[in-house]
């Protein structure tokens, strides 16, 4: 799978199915270095990247990915922390009192490991690798980080799975520019605009599929209802924001 510059940005693919074929460590070291230097936050680079190869590896991460294929097939995983175990180290050995340990500071980190994240997808497409965001990291992060051995102050954010293409993936829908473009200030769509929105992702084929095999009236119902309940939601959110808190990062309180 390859691309010129003009065709990735609005035909790029995810990829969860992934050949025998090697990542090279060189090339893999080459990607993360060239992905560090996306933009950060005062310099500080608050974001670590756990590679995790060996299979035997990967299956003991695979149940946190509620075993996907896109894990359990991947050559490489690739997880993304907020990190800022090193900095507060650096600091205490620099005679610094840093003041780190907030809601704040943990979402600079996370805006950090976000934009490395894409910058090292990006990369890695365009020298012909395949990857996936397993959108499970922020699920089941204690039992990644016990998995990792992360210590206090590091934050599974993101995970990616990484390898040569098995087959060509496919491009996915995407909203209309004017559904996201908002020009001086924000302008709330009434009904019948943000019905037209979405139109073209309720005429796809799956998405009839999705609705009929879930017994649902709409897609939106899909979302709601079987994909992203209230229940789940909220079950998850007590999950991460424990963790989070257990780790050096305490919400303020009201």
């Amino acid at each position: 799978m390859t691309y010129d510059n003009n065709d990735y940005w609005t035909r790029r693919r995810t990829i969860r199915r992934y050949s025998d074929r090697e990542v090279s460590e060189d090339m893999l070291d080459d990607i993360i270095e060239k992905a560090s230097h996306a933009p950060t936050t005062g310099n500080m680079q608050l974001y670590s990247v756990i590679v995790t190869r060996d299979p035997e590896a990967i299956k003991k991460l695979a149940p946190a990915h509620f075993n996907q294929p896109a894990a359990t097939g991947a050559t490489v995983l690739l997880t993304f922390c907020a990190d800022f175990n090193r900095f507060c180290h650096w600091c205490d050995i620099s005679d610094a009192d840093h003041g780190y340990d907030n809601f704040q500071s943990f979402m600079t980190a996370v805006l950090d490991t976000a934009i490395f994240t894409q910058q090292f997808v990006t990369i890695a497409e365009q020298q012909g690798l395949g990857c996936c965001y397993l959108g499970t990291t922020t699920y089941n992060a204690p039992q990644i980080a016990k998995t990792l051995q992360l210590p206090e102050r590091v934050i599974p954010v993101c995970t990616i799975s990484v390898g040569w293409p098995a087959d060509e993936g496919f491009v996915s829908d995407r909203l209309p520019l004017r559904a996201i473009l908002h020009r001086e200030h924000y302008r709330r769509p009434d009904d019948s605009e943000t019905a037209e929105y979405y139109a073209y992702k309720e005429s796809l084929p799956e998405s009839a599929g999705f609705i009929a095999e879930n017994g649902k009236k709409t897609l939106a119902q899909v979302f709601t209802d079987v994909r992203y309940t209230r229940k789940n939601n909220e079950y998850f959110s007590a999950v991460y924001h424990d963790f989070i808190e257990n780790n050096g990062f305490p919400f303020p309180k009201k």
